[in-house]
Parts: C-alpha cells; structure tokens; sequence
C-alpha cells in the first residue's frame, strides 16, 4: 500500500494534475542541491517547474511543507528498491537484505537531486541533532518490508516489537555513522561506509544470531 501524499493540500487525481506535481517535486529537489534549503523559494520553484505559482501553492503552503513532501516521495522511492532488492534475497537470510538497504541508501545519495539535504525528513544544520521523527518512520517501514528476513514469523522467533526496536537501533546509528561519511567525503567515505556495514552486521548477528 503506497503511503505516498498524505500531507498534500489536494491529493492530484487526474494524471495531468499527478505530473505537475512531479515537476514542481524535482523542482524542488533540483534548487535544494544549488541554493540550499534557506534560500529556497516557492517562486524560485514555479519558476524553475515551469507552473504559475497558483499551482505550487494549490500542493502546497509553504516551502516547509513541499520539502516535507518531497521527504515523503524520497522514502517512497527507497522503499520501493529496497523491494526489488530483495527479491533475489531468500526469506531469512538476513545479512544480503541489509546489505541491500544499505546500498539503495548509497545510491540515492549519491545520485537523487536533494537528497543530500533531504532524505526522509527536513533538512537540519551539518552538525545538528538527528531527526528521530524521520528516523522512526524509516524504521517502521523498513521492518515491514524485513520482516521475513529479519526472524520475524509463524513460529515467533521476533515480535513485531522487538523487531521495530532492533531495525530502529540499526536505522538510528547508520544514520549518524553516514551524516559523517559523507560529511568528510561528498562521495562518502568509504572507510566510514565499511565499518557502518561491520557495525550493522555484528549488531544484527548478536541480536539475530
């Protein structure tokens, strides 16, 4: 079930409507990587949508809530390679299916507009606190698409709660861990990268067996 414009003013729901909301999105995302977040305007992104403003602000209040928005479409995005990911992954093989939510995650920041500021929440000073919000609902979905490999079945071996726990610890520290590889390196550090891999790993097996 997609989970995708639950915080529009006016959920699009002919396909003219849907596509000018993608373009004011990669818009949005587009300007996020040239100016910034602070510098970032609904005028600048009708512009740069080719819209009249009126339809920025038909989606949209505010700049806050577009990027908000285009978080929203970014978790989207991830989730739906995490699922292609693993389907060549075998239920209960745990290790290859964090490896491929890590990789969808490299991936898009290194190559999806915006997502460098923003991933799955707003953007926050360089050296600011996490966003436990983000981090909570990025966990939340990616315990629903891990489940099967995560432990969590018929027979028990995790609750769904402890589950969510567990996926919640591995989402908080990779986070922090790759805030500061690709603060040292816009590429990301692969040295960092690696020992968040190791870090995710040993974790999960302590926690998984």
């Amino acid at each position: 079930m997609s989970h995708a414009h639950t915080n529009l003013r006016r959920v699009p729901v002919q396909q003219r409507s849907a596509d000018r909301l993608a373009r004011i999105l990669d818009a949005g995302a587009a300007l996020l990587d040239e100016t910034g977040y602070e510098q970032l305007s609904t005028r600048a992104v009708a512009d740069r949508a080719g819209v009249p403003i009126g339809s920025v602000y038909r989606f949209f209040p505010n700049k806050r809530a577009l990027v908000d928005a285009l978080a929203e479409r970014n978790l989207e995005v991830f989730a739906e390679r995490v699922v292609a990911g693993l389907e060549a992954v075998p239920e209960r093989e745990w290790r290859p299916a964090i490896d491929v939510v890590l990789d969808a995650y490299l991936a898009m920041k290194r190559s999806v507009a915006g997502f460098a500021l923003v991933d799955f929440g707003p953007p926050v000073p360089a050296a600011g606190p996490l966003d436990e919000e983000a981090n909570r609902r990025v966990a939340d979905r990616l315990a629903e698409l891990l489940s099967g490999h995560l432990g969590q079945g018929r027979d028990g071996d995790v609750s769904d709660a402890a589950l969510r726990r567990t996926v919640l610890v591995c989402v908080q520290a990779a986070d922090a861990l790759l805030q500061l590889a690709f603060r040292s390196d816009p590429s990301g550090d692969p040295d960092l990268i690696a020992e968040t891999r190791l870090l995710l790993q040993a974790y999960l097996a302590r926690v998984l067996g």
